[in-house]
């Protein structure tokens, strides 16, 4: 069956997360100063990335709700012993230099524009639609794709099939007519895979070692792969 629609992850596929939160991060400390219990600023920017990355995995599996996932990022970073509203404004100080980096990957609008016309899109996050929603518009692209889903809504995240399906069926398709794009392999790929539809691990940094994946290394390499998507289910035949 033929793909109709391309299924889209933000943070580390369109949007380039990473950079922007550690610049970010690096910004905010220089003015905050840096907690004792950090020997250097690389080590506390690293030590963000883990409790966000941990807390995180707490949010997207129920549980804790979004403030509570921010609120317990700064306390593990910085003092478990903040107040919800100390914690809030912590965090809140972070955000705006967080949100100062924000950029797209050079590689986001060119693709978009190639894929426009053939494909339908949307986008399936597990993050909240208050963020996502501010974050294509900043970007200028919200109006790129029809529809956007985010987990904190749905109450059901990636890779769960739930959240996949509940984006095919706003798209009124199939799951096997939908492609889904995404950074991480297991929570974007393989549960795309697993949810019927079609699934592609964008990996930037050529980790490589997972053969049972169809993957690409960049943007620009997804169009000829949907050209060709009779060839969908034979990962080992992509360069």
């Amino acid at each position: 069956m033929a793909i109709r629609a391309v299924l889209w992850d933000i943070d580390d596929t369109i949007f380039d997360y990473s950079t922007a939160s550690r610049s970010g991060m690096r910004t905010h400390l220089g003015l905050e100063g840096l907690p004792d219990a950090y020997e250097s600023l690389e080590r506390a920017l690293d030590r963000w990335a883990e409790v966000t990355a941990y807390h995180w995995a707490r949010f997207a599996a129920g549980e804790t709700d979004w403030e509570g996932q921010c609120r317990d990022r700064v306390r593990s970073f910085v003092d478990e012993g903040l107040s919800d509203q100390a914690a809030d404004a912590w965090f809140d100080r972070h955000v705006a230099h967080y949100e100062a980096a924000w950029s797209l990957f050079p590689d986001a609008l060119p693709v978009l524009d190639v894929l426009a016309e053939d494909y339908r899109h949307a986008i399936l996050s597990n993050s909240s639609l208050r963020n996502q929603e501010r974050k294509l518009r900043t970007l200028g692209v919200r109006d790129r794709f029809e529809a956007l889903l985010c987990a904190a809504e749905l109450g059901i995240a990636k890779p769960q099939a739930g959240a996949f399906h509940a984006a095919c069926e706003t798209l009124g398709l199939l799951p096997e007519e939908v492609v889904y794009v995404g950074d991480q392999p297991d929570i974007d790929a393989r549960g795309a895979v697993e949810a019927g539809l079609k699934g592609v691990w964008l990996d930037r940094s050529g980790a490589g070692g997972r053969p049972e994946l169809i993957s690409i290394t960049g943007l620009d390499q997804l169009p000829d792969l949907l050209r060709r998507d009779t060839r969908f289910g034979a990962p080992d035949t992509f360069g």
